[in-house]
């Protein structure tokens, strides 16, 4: 439930009407817009008298949420959520361009195409320490060593920088990570989820393979729910009968989730096609339907990457598809 008060009410009746809701064992989300303030009601409201408040003079509408994802929904909260990560914002109608290795492999290499990737016009800096492979064979990160690494790659170019979790027991790990990744596999992870409620550090949400757009608002409701409201939405793909590409990107994702949700919403076009010659038409075409940012798998050596080598570019097909990706941007406004 909403309540959206009229733009002369004051701080006074303000609180005081919040003191009354809350007395009705229910949470108040306060979300002030240029022109009117709107409180939003989590909880059991079956208690409240709808027509009782609707009367109040400082109450100009009263609307009932039927979805189920309260905090992510833009009725709670009109305006567009905009996350700043070390200077970097994401949702304030920029494009931001998220790069780096899938895996981090060296201090050297990190450090490498942290440089590279800024100057083609990064913001910020991607890499895995921890990675949930398909086989129990293939590369499995370097755990805390590659935390490190990134972060030495952080203070060297100033870039934010973002890696995936994997554990709850890994959190304290995170300490100088600026965004929190939750793998498509771990999307649904609620033990994980609920635990990053309790950090206040941003959290960037994959889509899961077989995933409903509600299902991922309701993972991203799970970490609002614990009191971190910085959450990022990311479009990677789904599940699908094609065969000629890893997944099939779903791009009609950023326009509906836009609508659905305040929440910022990227798009990551290295995992989605799993092809990298995919990358750049993907870039572009995320760019054209409004993603808030895109997220790319960067290499400097592809051929010889201990992972995802087939869907990374290298820093020179970067700059090229970063230069086209700001050009989109600039003529659709």
């Amino acid at each position: 439930m909403i309540a959206v008060l009229k733009p002369n009410t004051t701080i006074e009746q303000r609180n005081h009407l919040i003191d009354w809701l809350k007395g009705q064992n229910v949470d108040v989300h306060i979300s002030e817009g240029k022109d009117y303030t709107v409180l939003g009601l989590v909880g059991n409201t079956s208690r409240i008298d709808v027509e009782l408040l609707q009367s109040l003079s400082i109450v100009s509408g009263v609307k009932i949420i039927s979805e189920p994802f309260k905090k992510a929904n833009r009725k709670f909260h009109p305006e567009n959520t905009v996350i700043n990560v070390g200077g970097v914002s994401i949702g304030d109608g920029s494009l931001t361009l998220i790069a780096g290795p899938s895996s981090i492999e060296s201090q050297d290499q990190i450090v490498d195409i942290a440089k590279k990737v800024k100057a083609a016009g990064a913001s910020i800096l991607r890499g895995s320490a921890f990675r949930l492979s398909s086989s129990p064979y293939d590369f499995q990160g370097l755990k805390g060593e590659g935390i490190e690494m990134l972060a030495e790659a952080k203070r060297q170019t100033g870039l934010p920088i973002i890696s995936e979790i994997m554990s709850i027991n890994d959190i304290a790990l995170f300490e100088d990570v600026d965004i929190i990744q939750v793998g498509a596999r771990n999307m649904q992870n609620t033990e994980l989820l609920l635990e990053l409620g309790k950090t206040r550090k941003p959290v960037l949400i994959k889509r899961g393979l077989a995933n409903t757009l509600k299902e991922l608002l309701m993972s991203a409701e799970h970490v609002m729910a614990g009191g971190n409201e910085k959450v990022i939405l990311c479009e990677r793909g789904i599940r699908t009968f094609e065969t000629y590409t890893k997944n099939t990107l779903d791009l009609s994702a950023v326009p509906v989730l836009h609508e659905l949700s305040h929440l910022p919403v990227i798009v990551d076009v290295s995992r989605s096609t799993g092809y990298s010659r995919y990358v750049e038409p993907m870039a572009m075409a995320a760019a054209a339907c409004g993603a808030d940012g895109i997220m790319t798998e960067v290499h400097n050596d592809p051929i010889n990457a201990l992972s995802d080598g087939a869907s990374s570019i290298t820093p020179e097909q970067f700059e090229k598809m970063s230069d086209k990706v700001r050009k989109i941007r600039e003529v659709i406004g």
